[in-house]
């Protein structure tokens, strides 16, 4: 693959990452998006569907998990980085859904800025920001 179509493909995946990000509002179901944007230690947890707000937080999660296996694919190009990055991720989301699922169960003013954090490694591509230089920094100590 030329350098250049690794770039707009670099591109094309990000973009995406971006537009998942910029369309949320639209595209998933999530009443805390608004709640935490606002001062959430004065107001009460918003109603919520649980099932809802858990099939779609998992769609989401799965959409950045795979435009993120294809950037790191992109990166490395090495099929053993990637399953070891698709395991990550499926462990990571079987921890932070039960995490997640515990807090919108018993939501409690002081757990806010814990149930935050989850949250956001749910929601955000934040793994791929963790693996990205951890690989880089593998590569180059080989």
């Amino acid at each position: 693959m030329s350098n250049v179509i690794k770039m707009i493909l670099l591109l094309v995946f990000f973009g995406l990452l971006i537009l998942i990000r910029a369309f949320e509002n639209e595209l998933f179901y999530d009443p805390y998006l608004s709640f935490f944007k606002n001062d959430y230690l004065y107001i009460d947890n918003p109603r919520r569907e649980i099932f809802k707000l858990t099939i779609y937080t998992t769609i989401r999660f799965l959409l950045n998990s795979a435009i993120s296996l294809g950037i790191i694919f992109l990166f490395f190009k090495d099929r053993s980085i990637v399953k070891f990055s698709a395991l990550v991720f499926a462990i990571s989301y079987v921890i932070l859904i039960l995490f997640f699922l515990y807090f919108v169960i018993n939501p409690n003013k002081e757990d806010y800025y814990i149930f935050f954090n989850i949250r956001r490694f749910l929601i955000q591509p934040l793994l791929l920001l963790l693996l990205l230089p951890a690989f880089y920094y593998h590569k180059l100590k080989q």
